[in-house]
């Protein structure tokens, strides 16, 4: 029923596109018009726009006209004419949804028509990009489009000032990359005063490779921590231990006597790489406790040692080096698993990263502290208007719509796609499996067929790369080392008889041009030449015709061919490499190469393959390609998928609780930044504390004559530094009444405070305790939070629902918090104190001088050195300047 409907009426994706190819038509009766303004008058369309805007037209309504503008923009700047596909694309990411385009479809020429739209409003338009090369490209590029029209761009990437970030963000348009807005984000709600914030409001983002950014990286937390002050010489000792553990396996059987299946654990630990997780075993625990000297390995005082042995653990068992981390000048870096980038500056929490620096002997750096964290998801929810444009959406439909309410529309190609896509080829072994890619890559280079071959890790990428070399095929490897070389890497990879070998992703953003970039060829020959802009003209002539003739030959040899040598756990990670290939109507053809002992099929789905194979008595190095294959490979990939949504899924449940507390935080910052209130909002804080303190000694159905008066005033001392004047009980004094005398005493003592203070001090001081007290509370609450995660999922066991328990407690754990704020703020508040200067200056003094006669009595031990002293000399008969009230010989100079 369903596929009739979609025939008679055609599918939600076609209807959409229709109604949109009615604006198309408008738009490009407009191209004759706007073609016969002159450049100052194009320009002057900005300004136009804005009034038109400021008198009551909607952006809608100015979509056909400005969309025109920038097309006619576009050719006059970058010789490029925006094409009907991707003013479809354009119109998909104004209406906030995702526009999946093929790869090589124009999608950073597509992003200035919504971003010049949006940007007429003057509320800023942010970009996002996955990396900062691309960041600098396109602010540079595509934003000479934006300039020529007379709007600002501004370009946000690793180290910039403060001052150069606000200068970025003032613009009508500013590029970077999602770590960079979600960190700027964090320090901006770290910072004491307003004028310091960088970032204006989240008024639109465009997110490029928004299946990378907003599904893949979601399940990483942006953090930025301090450093605690636990002892990394734990991580040393445990890291010896670990070792000496034997892997064990979980083996499973029907007991008779209780009629069911039961599992029995081997060894002292067990793997779960489905749950990408390593558990001691009842044998671990015991030979844990054996060599680390302890009684109970489970008792509170060695929950310490506990969390260190199952990270230690965690980081032998489950993190390889050169896979999911390298070690580079001494230190460990992350690659990121779906791009195969390194990822600086980025470390595992929770003393995971200090556990893989011991396994690696690798200085271990302080274990943090989470000072502010946000996960990407709930960062980008904040966005008014939030769209994103990728070759690879649709697979993931379902998780855009839940989390982030977003559409996917489907684009359709503006020429029709000729690429072959090959069916898989799988071996028994792995080593089988890469001596056929070597010999198809040879056969394809022998031809001048250009080959981009995919690998899943560093470790398989050099493999193969030794392998290749061994044959004498000439090649270039792209991987998390040569991160610096990727753009040039992959723009060259559609030369002639080229052989690039890329981890994952690696140069996606980077256009690959069948016969190469004459510009990036002729720049980099250019920078070895006396004066490279002189010399750049003739070089880039010159390469333009070499790459114009190597294009035909590559055409000739059937276009770019893909090489897959693993499937990746996630369909749209295979997909996006088979898009490196058939961009615009180009040939090409992909195939992927897949073995038993790949992870994908080892761990989600190889029997009923394996069993196929071996009933089929295949000799080695047989391939075997069939149907059922692929059938067994898409289900154990939609397996893995529906099980990494889950993990992202229960990581923004769990974090919009965390969510709301973060925003309740920062709106109360923000208040107190701004000034205006505080007063108010101390004086009630000061005036609550007092109704506390009466209803926790005078509770109200209890007579006056059993309130306990002694308790109160002593209380009132502790709070508010003052001895209470109570009225007598015996003339009937009612709680409202001791209450209200109570709240009198106090404030006339506030009043007396800010006397003694004057106004314009006190009312900074009041501002100054409030933002301290507030930071500080919530990194302890940080804390407690991650503390409360850690051990959560054990509630499980006493038949309780984690995720309520976490929200139960985190709730409970906010309201402490937040009676803490009250409390030590109140209490900074009455006990501060005034010091003229001179006092202070005479304090700082005699601080100085003690410290000198501490540091002359530390130094009797060591060789004499010769002394020059700014001090003024202490004579032996002068009193002792520590203040005992003796003689100095007497005293410290004994």
């Amino acid at each position: 029923m369903g596929g009739l409907i979609k025939k008679l009426f055609g599918s939600k994706n076609d209807r959409e596109l229709k109604r949109m190819g009615a604006v198309i038509a408008r738009i490009n009766a407009l191209e004759e018009g706007i073609a016969a303004l002159s450049d100052e008058q194009l320009r002057g369309k900005t300004l136009e726009f804005r009034e038109r805007l400021a008198a009551g037209e909607t952006l809608d309504q100015l979509l056909p006209e400005a969309f025109a503008v920038v097309r006619e923009a576009g050719k006059r700047v970058l010789g490029m004419r925006h094409f009907d596909m991707q003013l479809l694309g354009g119109m998909v990411l104004h209406s906030g949804k995702i526009a999946e385009m093929k790869t090589g479809e124009g999608k950073t020429l597509v992003a200035t028509l919504p971003s010049y739209l949006n940007a007429l409003t003057g509320r800023g338009v942010h970009v996002i990009t996955v990396n900062d090369y691309l960041a600098r490209r396109d602010s540079e590029w595509m934003g000479g489009i934006h300039r020529f029209l007379g709007l600002s761009v501004g370009v946000i990437v690793h180290g910039l000032t403060d001052a150069q970030r606000k200068a970025a963000y003032a613009c009508d348009i500013t590029y970077g990359t999602n770590n960079e807005f979600g960190f700027d984000y964090l320090r901006d709600n770290m910072k004491f005063s307003l004028n310091d914030y960088v970032q204006r409001e989240h008024h639109f983002a465009i997110v490029d490779e928004v299946d990378s950014i907003l599904i893949d990286e979601a399940r990483t937390p942006l953090i930025i921590s301090g450093p605690s002050e636990v002892s990394s010489e734990l991580y040393y000792t445990v890291n010896r231990i670990i070792p000496m553990l034997k892997k064990g396996e979980v083996i499973e059987h029907r007991d008779e006597k209780l009629g069911r299946k039961v599992k029995e654990y081997t060894g002292d630990y067990t793997i779960d790489e489905k749950a990408k997780s390593a558990t001691l075993t009842e044998q671990g625990v015991l030979r844990v406790e054996k060599l680390m000297n302890v009684d109970n390995l489970y008792d509170p005082q060695h929950i310490e040692i506990l969390h260190h042995v199952n990270q230690s653990l965690k980081a032998h068992a489950l993190f390889k080096r050169d896979v999911d981390y390298v070690v580079k000048d001494g230190e460990v870096m992350i690659v990121d698993e779906f791009t195969g980038r390194l990822m600086p500056g980025r470390r595992w929490s929770d003393g995971l990263h200090q556990a893989v620096e011991a396994k690696e002997g690798v200085k271990i750096e302080n274990e943090n502290q989470t000072l502010a964290t946000i996960t990407f998801q709930n960062y980008f929810r904040m966005y008014e208007k939030l769209s994103g444009m990728t070759g690879t959406a649709d697979t993931e439909a379902t998780e855009f719509h839940q989390i982030y309410k977003l559409d996917v529309v489907v684009i359709p190609t503006n020429r029709p796609m000729q690429r072959q896509d090959m069916a898989d080829v799988i071996y028994k072994t792995e080593m089988e499996k890469f001596k056929a890619v070597v010999e198809d890559v040879e056969q394809s280079h022998a031809t001048g067929q250009p080959v981009l071959v995919g690998t899943i890790s560093i470790e398989k990428s050099e493999l193969l790369s030794e392998m290749l070399r061994k044959r004498g095929v000439p090649h270039n490897v792209l991987n998390a080392k040569q991160h610096e070389r990727e753009a040039e890497i992959v723009a060259q990879a559609g030369r002639k008889g080229a052989v690039t070998i890329a981890t994952n992703m690696a140069g996606r953003g980077t256009d690959i041009i069948l016969g190469g970039n004459p510009e990036m060829l002729a720049r980099r020959e250019a920078q070895g030449q006396e004066e490279p802009e002189a010399a750049f003209p003739a070089l880039l002539e010159k390469y333009q015709a070499l790459c114009a003739g190597e294009k035909e030959q590559v055409l000739e040899a059937g276009g770019l061919y893909i090489c897959g040598t693993e499937r990746h756990e996630s369909r749209r990670i295979d997909n996006q490499l088979r898009g490196r290939s058939g961009r615009q109507g180009d040939p090409g053809k992909s195939r992927f190469y897949m073995s038993l002992e790949d992870d994908l099929l080892r761990i989600f789905g190889s029997h009923r393959v394996a069993f196929v194979m071996d009933k089929l008595k295949l000799p080695e190095g047989e391939p075997i390609e069939h149907g059922m294959i692929s059938r067994a490979v898409e289900n154990a990939q939609k397996k893995v998928e529906g099980h990494n949504f889950e993990i992202r899924k229960h990581l923004i449940e769990y974090d919009d609780v965390m969510n709301k507390q973060r925003e309740v935080i920062y709106t109360q910052r923000r208040e107190v930044l701004g000034g205006e209130g505080v007063r108010e909002t101390v004086e009630s804080i000061v005036l609550e504390m007092v109704e506390d303190v009466v209803a926790t000694f005078c509770p109200e159905k209890t007579p006056a004559a059993e309130w306990n008066l002694d308790s109160l005033a002593l209380d009132m001392f502790d709070q508010f530094m003052i001895e209470p004047q109570l009225p007598a009980i015996e003339k009937g004094l009612t709680r409202k009444e001791l209450e209200e005398t109570l709240k009198e005493q106090v404030m006339t003592r506030l009043a007396e405070k800010e006397e003694e203070f004057t106004t314009p001090v006190m009312e900074h001081l009041m501002k100054v305790l409030l933002l301290q007290t507030i930071d500080q509370q919530w990194k302890d609450h940080l804390l407690s939070i991650d503390h409360l995660k850690e051990g959560i999922g054990l509630r499980g066991y006493a038949q309780r629902n984690p995720k309520e328990e976490y929200k139960r407690e985190a709730y409970r754990l906010f309201m402490e918090m937040m009676g803490r704020i009250r409390q030590e703020m109140v209490n900074k508040l009455f006990r501060v104190q005034l010091r003229r200067e001179e006092d202070v200056e005479r304090m700082e003094e005699q601080q100085r001088r003690q410290r000198l006669i501490l540091n002359r009595v530390g130094a009797d031990d060591q060789p004499k050195q010769p002394t020059t002293r700014d001090e003024e000399r202490i004579g032996r008969n002068d009193p002792c300047p520590c203040g005992s009230g003796k003689k100095y010989k007497k005293c410290c100079g004994k």
